[in-house]
């Protein structure tokens, strides 16, 4: 019988707290209408507007200029290679010998 008791009184509950929680909600939602109609924060809100058409080129570089860092960073970082002390990748592109001596040391070749 508690349990019954208990589900009917929840039932009853949610009812009358879907009504008065619609009726509230519908209040909030006028007085929020209001507000965001009013003059004050519609100036605002064009100020703000036309801040971020100014700012929008400056902020489009900046995140591509980050994107391609980021994207040279990962692709060294997944195509690296791990080259000897005597070979380097020059800014060519190229791979490059270090032809000072015989190899890793001139010391240990005759």
């Amino acid at each position: 019988m508690s349990k019954l008791s208990f589900l009917a009184g929840l039932g009853v509950g949610y009812v009358l707290g879907a009504k008065a929680g619609q009726k509230r909600y519908n209040q909030i939602r006028t007085q929020a209408d209001r507000v965001w109609s009013s003059g004050p924060v519609q100036s605002r809100v064009d100020t703000v507007k036309q801040t971020v058409k100014e700012q929008a080129p400056v902020v489009a570089a900046k995140l591509g200029d980050a994107a391609k860092s980021a994207g040279a960073s990962a692709m060294d970082r997944v195509t690296g290679e791990d080259l000897p002390p005597s070979l380097h990748r020059g800014t060519d592109g190229h791979l490059h010998a270090d032809t000072t001596g015989y190899g890793p040391g001139g010391e240990r070749l005759p």
